[in-house]
Protein backbone atom coordinates (compact mmCIF):
# COMPACT_ATOMS: atom_id res chain seq x y z
CA UNK A 1 0.00 0.00 0.00
CA UNK A 2 1.13 3.46 -0.73
CA UNK A 3 1.58 5.86 2.13
CA UNK A 4 -1.16 8.47 1.88
CA UNK A 5 0.79 11.07 3.94
CA UNK A 6 3.12 12.86 1.58
CA UNK A 7 6.45 13.79 3.02
CA UNK A 8 7.07 17.50 3.75
CA UNK A 9 9.56 19.11 1.47
CA UNK A 10 13.04 19.25 2.82
CA UNK A 11 13.91 22.89 3.70
CA UNK A 12 16.63 24.34 1.59
CA UNK A 13 19.52 26.14 3.33
CA UNK A 14 19.51 29.92 2.99
CA UNK A 15 22.02 31.34 0.65
CA UNK A 16 24.44 34.01 1.95
CA UNK A 17 22.77 36.57 -0.30
CA UNK A 18 19.32 35.87 1.13
CA UNK A 19 20.60 35.99 4.71
CA UNK A 20 22.21 39.31 4.08
CA UNK A 21 18.96 40.65 2.60
CA UNK A 22 17.07 39.56 5.72
CA UNK A 23 19.34 41.44 8.14
CA UNK A 24 20.13 44.49 6.01
CA UNK A 25 18.68 47.67 7.59
CA UNK A 26 16.19 49.80 5.71
CA UNK A 27 17.57 52.77 3.83
CA UNK A 28 17.68 55.70 6.28
CA UNK A 29 15.54 58.76 5.59
CA UNK A 30 17.02 62.25 5.65
CA UNK A 31 15.66 63.86 8.85
CA UNK A 32 18.51 66.34 8.88
CA UNK A 33 17.44 67.77 5.54
CA UNK A 34 13.83 68.20 6.64
CA UNK A 35 14.96 69.82 9.92
CA UNK A 36 17.16 72.29 8.07
CA UNK A 37 14.31 73.24 5.74
CA UNK A 38 11.96 73.80 8.68
CA UNK A 39 14.56 75.91 10.49
CA UNK A 40 15.20 77.99 7.37
CA UNK A 41 11.47 78.59 7.01
CA UNK A 42 11.19 79.75 10.62
CA UNK A 43 14.15 82.11 10.24
CA UNK A 44 12.62 83.65 7.12
CA UNK A 45 9.33 84.23 8.95
CA UNK A 46 11.15 85.84 11.91
CA UNK A 47 13.16 88.10 9.58
CA UNK A 48 9.96 89.19 7.79
CA UNK A 49 8.23 89.96 11.10
CA UNK A 50 11.19 91.99 12.37
CA UNK A 51 11.40 93.91 9.11
CA UNK A 52 7.71 94.77 9.31
CA UNK A 53 8.01 95.68 13.00
CA UNK A 54 10.70 98.23 12.18
CA UNK A 55 8.30 100.10 9.90
CA UNK A 56 5.46 99.74 12.41
CA UNK A 57 7.48 101.43 15.18
CA UNK A 58 7.05 104.91 13.65
CA UNK A 59 3.23 105.02 13.73
CA UNK A 60 3.24 103.20 17.11
CA UNK A 61 5.57 105.88 18.54
CA UNK A 62 3.35 108.64 17.16
CA UNK A 63 0.25 107.00 18.61
CA UNK A 64 1.89 106.74 22.04
CA UNK A 65 2.87 110.42 21.93
CA UNK A 66 -0.67 111.42 20.99
CA UNK A 67 -2.19 109.21 23.69
CA UNK A 68 0.10 110.44 26.48
CA UNK A 69 0.20 114.06 25.31
CA UNK A 70 4.00 114.17 25.07
CA UNK A 71 3.85 115.41 21.49
CA UNK A 72 1.34 118.11 22.42
CA UNK A 73 3.50 119.38 25.30
CA UNK A 74 6.45 120.00 22.98
CA UNK A 75 4.46 121.73 20.22
CA UNK A 76 4.31 125.50 19.90
CA UNK A 77 1.06 127.02 21.17
CA UNK A 78 -0.04 129.05 18.14
CA UNK A 79 -2.67 130.94 20.16
CA UNK A 80 -0.57 131.71 23.24
CA UNK A 81 0.72 135.09 22.02
CA UNK A 82 -2.76 136.33 21.10
CA UNK A 83 -4.07 134.96 24.40
CA UNK A 84 -1.41 136.86 26.38
CA UNK A 85 -2.19 140.16 24.60
CA UNK A 86 -5.92 139.89 25.24
CA UNK A 87 -5.92 138.57 28.80
CA UNK A 88 -6.42 140.71 31.87
CA UNK A 89 -3.95 140.28 34.73
CA UNK A 90 -5.69 139.05 37.88
CA UNK A 91 -3.78 140.95 40.58
CA UNK A 92 -6.10 139.62 43.27
CA UNK A 93 -4.59 136.18 42.99
CA UNK A 94 -1.00 134.90 43.32
CA UNK A 95 0.33 131.59 42.00
CA UNK A 96 3.66 130.07 43.04
CA UNK A 97 5.55 128.57 40.09
CA UNK A 98 8.27 126.08 41.02
CA UNK A 99 10.97 125.25 38.47
CA UNK A 100 12.77 121.94 38.17
CA UNK A 101 15.31 120.46 35.73
CA UNK A 102 16.58 116.93 35.11
CA UNK A 103 19.10 115.57 32.61
CA UNK A 104 19.29 112.03 31.30
CA UNK A 105 22.84 110.99 30.48
CA UNK A 106 26.25 112.36 31.41
CA UNK A 107 26.36 114.94 28.62
CA UNK A 108 24.33 117.69 30.29
CA UNK A 109 24.28 120.07 33.25
CA UNK A 110 20.81 121.56 33.39
CA UNK A 111 19.20 123.97 35.87
CA UNK A 112 16.72 126.88 36.12
CA UNK A 113 17.89 130.38 36.99
CA UNK A 114 15.37 130.46 39.87
CA UNK A 115 13.85 127.68 41.93
CA UNK A 116 10.48 129.46 42.18
CA UNK A 117 8.64 132.73 41.65
CA UNK A 118 5.25 134.27 42.39
CA UNK A 119 3.10 135.37 39.46
CA UNK A 120 -0.40 136.69 38.82
CA UNK A 121 -2.69 134.84 36.40
CA UNK A 122 -2.61 136.63 33.04
CA UNK A 123 0.87 138.07 33.70
CA UNK A 124 3.57 137.55 31.06
CA UNK A 125 6.56 135.90 32.75
CA UNK A 126 10.08 134.87 31.67
CA UNK A 127 12.34 132.30 33.31
CA UNK A 128 15.77 131.22 32.03
CA UNK A 129 17.14 127.68 31.99
CA UNK A 130 20.88 127.06 31.72
CA UNK A 131 22.14 124.08 29.73
CA UNK A 132 25.79 122.97 29.63
CA UNK A 133 27.22 120.38 27.25
CA UNK A 134 30.04 118.79 29.25
CA UNK A 135 31.27 116.65 26.35
CA UNK A 136 34.17 117.51 23.98
CA UNK A 137 31.80 117.02 21.03
CA UNK A 138 28.59 118.48 19.69
CA UNK A 139 25.49 116.94 21.27
CA UNK A 140 21.79 117.30 20.45
CA UNK A 141 18.90 116.85 22.84
CA UNK A 142 15.18 117.32 23.40
CA UNK A 143 13.51 118.76 26.50
CA UNK A 144 10.21 117.24 27.65
CA UNK A 145 8.10 119.34 30.04
CA UNK A 146 5.78 118.06 32.75
CA UNK A 147 3.42 119.81 35.16
CA UNK A 148 2.26 119.19 38.71
CA UNK A 149 -0.59 119.04 39.30
CA UNK A 150 -1.39 117.51 35.93
CA UNK A 151 -4.66 119.44 35.84
CA UNK A 152 -2.67 122.69 35.47
CA UNK A 153 -1.17 121.66 32.11
CA UNK A 154 -3.90 123.20 29.96
CA UNK A 155 -3.70 126.51 31.88
CA UNK A 156 0.07 126.93 31.46
CA UNK A 157 0.48 128.75 28.13
CA UNK A 158 4.04 129.02 26.73
CA UNK A 159 4.87 131.65 24.10
CA UNK A 160 8.55 130.71 23.84
CA UNK A 161 10.31 127.54 24.93
CA UNK A 162 13.46 125.62 24.02
CA UNK A 163 11.32 122.47 24.25
CA UNK A 164 9.55 123.33 20.98
CA UNK A 165 12.38 121.67 19.04
CA UNK A 166 15.64 119.80 19.47
CA UNK A 167 18.68 121.77 20.59
CA UNK A 168 22.28 121.17 19.52
CA UNK A 169 25.17 122.46 21.62
CA UNK A 170 28.81 122.57 20.59
CA UNK A 171 31.62 120.99 22.57
CA UNK A 172 31.66 122.31 26.18
CA UNK A 173 29.14 125.01 25.22
CA UNK A 174 26.91 126.78 27.79
CA UNK A 175 23.57 128.27 26.72
CA UNK A 176 20.69 130.04 28.47
CA UNK A 177 17.22 129.50 27.11
CA UNK A 178 14.26 131.73 28.03
CA UNK A 179 10.83 130.27 28.70
CA UNK A 180 8.06 132.84 28.26
CA UNK A 181 4.68 131.88 29.64
CA UNK A 182 1.38 133.07 31.05
CA UNK A 183 -0.96 131.32 33.48
CA UNK A 184 -4.57 131.29 32.35
CA UNK A 185 -6.80 133.18 34.86
CA UNK A 186 -9.28 130.30 34.46
CA UNK A 187 -6.92 128.11 36.50
CA UNK A 188 -9.07 126.34 39.15
CA UNK A 189 -9.18 128.26 42.44
CA UNK A 190 -7.92 125.31 44.45
CA UNK A 191 -4.58 125.35 42.57
CA UNK A 192 -2.14 127.83 44.07
CA UNK A 193 1.17 126.12 43.16
CA UNK A 194 2.38 124.77 39.81
CA UNK A 195 5.63 122.86 39.29
CA UNK A 196 7.16 123.14 35.82
CA UNK A 197 9.74 120.41 35.30
CA UNK A 198 11.90 119.74 32.25
CA UNK A 199 13.77 116.53 31.50
CA UNK A 200 16.48 116.85 28.87
CA UNK A 201 17.27 113.75 26.81
CA UNK A 202 20.15 113.25 24.40
CA UNK A 203 19.00 112.52 20.84
CA UNK A 204 21.41 109.94 19.43
CA UNK A 205 22.58 110.43 15.85
CA UNK A 206 21.34 114.02 15.56
CA UNK A 207 24.36 116.00 16.77
CA UNK A 208 26.45 115.50 13.65
CA UNK A 209 23.81 116.92 11.34
CA UNK A 210 21.98 119.36 13.60
CA UNK A 211 23.29 122.92 13.70
CA UNK A 212 23.03 124.67 17.08
CA UNK A 213 19.79 126.59 17.53
CA UNK A 214 20.38 130.31 18.11
CA UNK A 215 17.32 130.67 20.34
CA UNK A 216 19.48 130.59 23.48
CA UNK A 217 22.27 132.86 24.62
Amino acid sequence: MQDRNPQSPTPQPATPQAAAADVAPAAPSAPGGRLNRRMLGKLLVIAAVMFGFGFAMVPIYRAICEFTGVGLMTQRDAEAERFARNTQVDTSRTIVIEFDANARGAAWQFKPALSSMKVHPGELVTIDYELVNTQPRQVAGQAIPSYVPLQSTQYFRKLECFCFKQQALGANETRRFPVVFVVDPQLPKEIDTITLSYTFFEVAGQAASGAPDKGGT
